[in-house]
């Protein structure tokens, strides 16, 4: 559903309203623990969006068209996953938002990330295998093909063979610097973050002008914990896939 008639039909029931409150977004790539962050914030209090509008929004992301992510991101307060984890997004959202704070996650190397990306993926998508474009174009998140637009949105070309290590670690290596780059004279406006690490629970705190609370960061969305083949179950009188996030 596309988000402006997803937030008019919310709206209309008064499900959602206007968020004022600073922006947090979480712009570190898909399985740097953007999900595990989410949950953090929202035990929080912090009021975080919903994924699948935003994620339909994928197309528009490939075009450089951040027109209606920014207008649903003025009904929530915090935001994670795709599109906000792809490369160039955050800048639109610097822009539209002055002042927001930025968490960018990490992992402890890009062959890390890129492992388990690949991982994730294939046990999701492909039976364990590392997906091919066939298996892209006919998993079922989102839509028949949406993983299929994801990939060619964030790495180029999807054509064979795909997850190619060198390919994952230089988009890794690429987004994350120039991230930094981007906030290098503003500071406090940008956290890394790895969440495995002891003291980042701490570090968000601080970051975000909490009391801070030295625990360690809750582990979601664990590969190991995917349960596949996908399945399909009926919510609401209308047909949804249920499956793992991608963060």
């Amino acid at each position: 559903m596309d988000p402006k008639l997803w937030i008019s039909k919310t709206l209309a029931r008064g499900l959602v309203r206007p968020h004022r409150r600073q922006k947090i977004f979480c712009v570190g790539l898909n399985k740097t623990g953007t999900l595990s962050l989410a949950g953090v914030l929202e035990q929080f209090g912090i009021v975080v969006a919903p994924q699948r509008p935003a994620e339909l929004l994928i197309n528009e992301y490939a075009r450089r068209d951040f027109t209606k992510l920014i207008r649903f991101c003025r009904f929530f307060q915090a935001f994670q996953d795709v599109p906000f984890s792809c490369p160039f997004t955050y800048q639109a959202l610097d822009q539209a938002f002055p002042g927001s704070k930025f968490v960018l996650t990490v992992r402890e190397s890009a062959e890390q990330w890129g492992q388990s990306l690949t991982g994730f993926h294939s046990k999701l998508f492909a039976g364990g295998n590392v997906p091919r474009v066939e298996d892209l174009a006919a998993a079922e998140y989102c839509y028949r093909g949406f993983i299929l637009d994801f990939y060619r949105a964030v790495f180029g070309a999807a054509e064979e063979p795909l997850y190619e290590p060198e390919t994952l670690c230089r988009l890794y290596e690429f987004h994350n610097t120039s991230v930094v780059e981007y906030f290098r004279h503003r500071p406090g406006e940008l956290l890394v973050l790895d969440v495995s690490r002891a003291g980042a629970m701490a570090d968000l705190c601080r970051f975000l002008g909490r009391p801070v609370v030295d625990k360690r960061f809750p582990w979601l969305n664990r590969t190991e914990d995917i349960v596949a083949p996908l399945k399909q179950a009926h919510i609401g009188g209308s047909t949804s896939t249920i499956c793992p996030r991608q963060g």
